[in-house]
């Protein structure tokens, strides 16, 4: 299961930086569209937990599950949805992919937890390969705004490993709930946050919402990206560590490259194959101890 749920994860979140390029260059304000995203999907899965009987209202005011909304939501999907209105979805995938390596130096440097050598190389060559993999088809604007988007999602990328490792330290207090509860909650948290930072800084046209990429941009980042995507991610995390899961963010630039050569008939040359090749293998090596625990035993779920 948690294979299949892996899988299933890089799939989603491979195409969610395209999905936010189209919407953003529609001209919705960043800040709103994530907010309404985000907020949304948490409000439609808490509601059918609560019918379920597998939520509490209580857990809305949880400080907790607000700091990893701001962290995992809100901080990420701030820089990401303002940085791609200047960068390209691409720059945006290699640059998210330093969350596991920002990961691993907090907890060296905040929880003083060694890490493996394995662990280390893995993650170095992986971050090598998503290198090589975007760099050669990326075009960037030399003005001010490119390099602030960029510097902005690498902040972003400090709040996501924060919160992630942050939800391993308090999960024991959540133990009996739900991970599909406790990720609706950290959404509707992060989502509110947005919308009230779009409430200060942006000026919305209500027109330019209902057109046709907008709303199928809002519709596949709300329910694949958030709804289905983010709770395989929090279900990840209670079941394994906050390394292993953040390696989607390697195999999203593989994502990133099918997708542009199936819509824009971009051509794949012989260093993007390398490139993937290179990321794979780091995703294993960086994983070696957790894959060798989950073929000792299969039946963890």
């Amino acid at each position: 299961m948690i294979v299949i749920n892996y899988i299933s994860l890089c799939l989603i979140f491979g195409t969610t930086f395209l999905a936010i390029k189209i919407g953003v260059d529609t001209g919705t304000p960043p800040f709103f569209s994530a907010g309404v995203r985000f907020f949304l999907a948490g409000i439609l899965l808490f509601i059918w937990m609560l019918l379920r009987k597998e939520a509490k209202l209580s857990l809305l005011l949880r400080k907790e599950l607000w700091f990893i909304g701001l962290g995992l939501t809100f901080s990420t999907s701030a820089a990401l949805y303002w940085a791609e209105q200047y960068v390209s979805s691409g720059m945006a995938a290699v640059l998210s992919a330093t969350g596991p390596m920002i990961i691993i130096i907090i907890q060296v440097i905040a929880l003083h937890k060694k890490i493996t050598v394995s662990s280390l190389i893995g993650c170095a060559i992986g971050f090598v390969g998503v290198f090589m993999l975007i760099l050669p088809n990326l075009t960037v604007k030399s003005d001010g705004y490119a390099v602030l988007g960029c510097v902005i999602i690498l902040l972003g990328e400090t709040g996501y490993a924060a919160a992630t490792v942050y939800s391993k330290q308090v999960n024991s207090l959540f133990s009996t709930m739900s991970p599909i509860t406790l990720n609706a909650v950290q959404m509707i948290c992060g989502g509110t946050a947005l919308i009230v930072l779009s409430m200060f800084t942006e000026k919305i046209n209500y027109s330019s919402l209902f057109t046709g990429n907008t709303i199928g941009s809002l519709l596949y980042l709300t329910i694949i990206g958030s709804m289905i995507g983010h709770t395989i991610y929090y279900w990840l995390v209670v079941r394994t560590n906050p390394i292993f899961p953040s390696t989607w963010l390697y195999i999203s630039p593989i994502i990133a490259l099918i997708i542009g050569h199936w819509i824009y008939k971009e051509a794949i040359s012989s260093i993007s194959i390398i490139g993937s090749l290179t990321i794979i293998s780091g995703v294993v090596i960086a994983n070696a101890g957790q894959i060798r625990s989950l073929i000792r035993k299969p039946k963890l779920e």
